[in-house]
């Protein structure tokens, strides 16, 4: 098999295999690794089992580091700990429009689905090199709970999660910070999400800082996340498409890594007419399909704090690919969206990305509203996240001209909204909609319990710094 290239979206770094581009994470000129080819699909059918389909797709990712025999290793014991035998499965929501439930992993969260497989891929990596590493990472709620879970013990790595001050949801907070283990380190910031994803960028962009503590990435910024995710298109459209027609998904969106693995997927031979980007009301992304332009507004608390997000990590691989992957120009617009807070995308760029993707917003509003509906509708409680990709696919339905259920129309192509989350871990939200709180399952009922521990700063790169260098020294 083809060893693998991985190369920077702003064009300056040193091309890496995978096994490099793993534990570099952000590139050394600030930019993020993306594979330079995309290995046509595997044959995936119904009957194949989840951990076997995700080892024939992402094999041709990661050759040259892992062989086949140790992926299906990582993957089997990755996925052993979710809740449900098919790991991802499918649910029939009516018409032709179908949940992909994301939430079996241990903290319930789409995350799991590639943390799970990520973690065991850095100790093993780690370990064959002797090693050891500080994961830092940034969490707008479930990304920290799920690399926690995954690398908490571990003896090649540190673990240091950067989550906003008061921004997140209590059972979210806690799945981080009540976590007992000697290399897991919780700080909260005095900021904003795409403050603490700032820290995390300006700490890699520091090559001393990066070099004395030996960063490591966890964050969607790490090109083996978004691979990972990329199975669950794969699988969740074959169930629902066994003649390998178009589909359609939905996708609750804050920093793009996880539509974005839908793209790769399209661009891998998945059959996929559109891929419709759902926001709340940091709505970055909409503002940017509707006129064409990036720009930057401040970050305003939702019922969906997941997607509290400004500035979308992943939106930059997507400029790449449809720049023409031209690093140069890239890296000229995003720095003028970070000096200006907006940038024009060319119009031969926007035209590309009109090809694949649609986008709209819900309200918290409108996101209690669907709770409700969907609830009422078909008994199933949604967390916010997700409502707002079950509303955006109706949303999408109602622009096509059919006011039936999404998906019920154009050809009969189905639609498949993401469900991002368990609704437990949202517990405010859904009593705001439905007057009842979702109990969590059986190995979190004790959650608000346990006793927390994290410390909190002010959002300033040195203050972090010097929290790293005291990891590595032992201080």
């Amino acid at each position: 098999m083809t060893r693998p290239v991985y190369v920077s979206t702003r064009g300056q770094a040193e091309q890496l295999g995978f096994g490099d581009a793993l534990l570099t994470g952000l590139a050394t000129d600030g930019g993020l690794y993306c594979p330079v080819e995309f290995p046509p699909l595997p044959d995936i059918s119904t009957d194949t089992d989840y951990r076997d389909a995700a080892v024939a797709i992402m094999a041709p990712y990661v050759a040259g580091t892992f062989d086949v025999a140790e992926l299906e290793t990582m993957v089997g014991l990755a996925y052993d700990s979710f809740r449900h035998r098919d790991v991802c499965p499918v649910v029939e929501l009516g018409g032709a429009h179908h949940l992909l439930d994301l939430s079996q992993g241990p903290t319930l969260a789409f995350k799991d689905v590639a943390l799970q497989l990520v973690g065991r891929m850095l100790d093993a990596e780690l370990s064959r090199r002797g090693r050891r590493a500080t994961i830092l990472g940034a969490t707008s709620g479930d990304t920290g709970s799920a690399a926690i879970e995954a690398l908490a013990g571990l003896e090649t790595v540190d673990v240091v999660i950067l989550h906003p001050a008061g921004r997140v949801s209590d059972v979210q907070r806690r799945q981080m910070t009540t976590v007992d283990a000697a290399n897991v380190h919780n700080i909260a910031v005095r900021g904003t999400f795409d403050d603490c994803q700032d820290l995390v960028k300006a700490a890699f962009n520091d090559r001393k800082l990066r070099e004395a503590v030996s960063l490591g990435a966890v964050n969607s910024i790490n090109w083996a996340r978004v691979m990972a995710q990329i199975v669950y298109y794969v699988t969740s459209a074959r169930a629902v498409r066994p003649d390998g027609g178009p589909v359609s998904f939905s996708v609750p969106t804050g920093n793009f890594g996880n539509v974005l693995a839908g793209w790769y997927a399209k661009q891998m031979g998945l059959l996929v007419n559109t891929l419709i980007v759902a926001s709340n009301r940091n709505d970055v992304l909409t503002r940017f399909f509707e006129g064409r332009t990036l720009e930057i507004h401040q970050v305003e608390p939702s019922l969906s704090p997941s997607m509290d997000i400004q500035v979308s990590s992943n939106f930059e691989r997507l400029l790449w690919e449809t720049s023409g992957r031209d690093g140069a120009k890239v890296a000229d617009l995003l720095g003028e969206l970070r000096s200006t807070n907006r940038a024009e995308v060319p119009a031969g760029w926007c035209r590309l990305i009109d090809e694949a993707f649609v986008a709209y917003r819900l309200s918290d509003e409108e996101t209690l509203q669907e709770i409700k509906r969907t609830h009422s509708e078909l008994g199933l409680i949604l967390d916010p996240h997700t409502a707002i990709g079950v509303g955006a696919a109706r949303q999408y339905a109602h622009a096509l001209g059919d006011n039936g259920p999404p998906g019920s129309r154009y050809c009969g192509e189905p639609v498949i909204t993401l469900a991002t989350a368990d609704a437990a871990k949202f517990p405010d939200a859904v009593e705001a909609a439905l007057g009842q709180r979702p109990e969590l399952p059986e190995h979190l009922a004790d959650l608000f319990d346990r006793q927390e521990n994290y410390d909190e700063i002010d959002n300033d790169l040195a203050i972090v710094a010097d929290r790293l260098h005291a990891l590595r020294t032992g201080s």
